[in-house]
């Protein structure tokens, strides 16, 4: 099936009144889309989407009464083939992933020129996870740092962890030796060996590095 006689049905859930039809003007705009019906609040869209059976539903976050995300979560649960994409001016980390860990599978700000609306639609009914370029900074972003911790804790053995979390703490060398049953000698060989392995030069820049706030 060809975009152009795809006939992707198209569900709006948007209380601005401006932006809601001007959103059902860019999806009526496309030969592949059709805008099937719109809400203003997602009260309405609980009500009546799951009848619908839609493909695609683009949600506003901030709606009057229950959120966008919210919305999206409940209907996630009885409508497990349609496709969900937060259209938003909200771009915080914060929003970004509520709405991916309810169900939303694509993520577009409202600003997003009308031809990037419409193939983002169509990329993700045909499995794609749109988002503006932006958001996926973003994501890339909230994830390196993650990845960045492994890589520091993996440097370290099983002891020298547990080391780092009594120092952690609050516990001193003596401390330390007396509960895990070692020397003190051994406990300040650990803790130079951490150093080493971390490139730092101090108790505090090691749990910052490897408990970073």
């Amino acid at each position: 099936m060809t975009d152009e006689t795809a006939n992707i049905k198209v569900v709006i859930v948007e209380d601005d009144e401006e932006m809601r039809k001007g959103l059902e003007t860019i999806v009526q705009s496309h030969p592949a889309l059709k805008c099937i019906a719109t809400f203003s609040s997602g009260e309405e869209a609980l009500k009546q989407i799951p009848e619908l059976i839609p493909d695609i539903v683009l949600m506003d976050i901030h709606l009057p009464g229950i959120s966008g995300i919210d919305c999206v979560r409940q209907l996630k649960q009885l409508l497990s083939f349609t496709q969900f994409m937060m259209c938003t001016v909200y771009e915080d980390n914060e929003n970004v992933f509520e709405s991916l860990c309810a169900g939303a599978t694509g993520y577009l700000l409202k600003n997003s020129p009308p031809g990037k609306i419409t193939e983002s639609i169509i990329d993700l009914y045909h499995g794609g996870s749109p988002m503006s370029s932006i958001i996926a900074r973003k994501v890339i972003h909230t994830f390196q740092p993650v990845t960045h911790l492994n890589v520091e804790k993996e440097k370290l053995t099983k002891r020298e962890l547990e080391m780092l979390d009594l120092l952690a703490k609050g516990y001193r060398y003596k401390e330390i030796a007396d509960q895990l049953f070692i020397s003190f000698e051994t406990v300040r060989t650990h803790i130079h060996n951490i150093y080493e392995k971390l490139h730092v030069q101090s108790r505090t820049e090691a749990l910052n590095k490897i408990f970073p706030r």
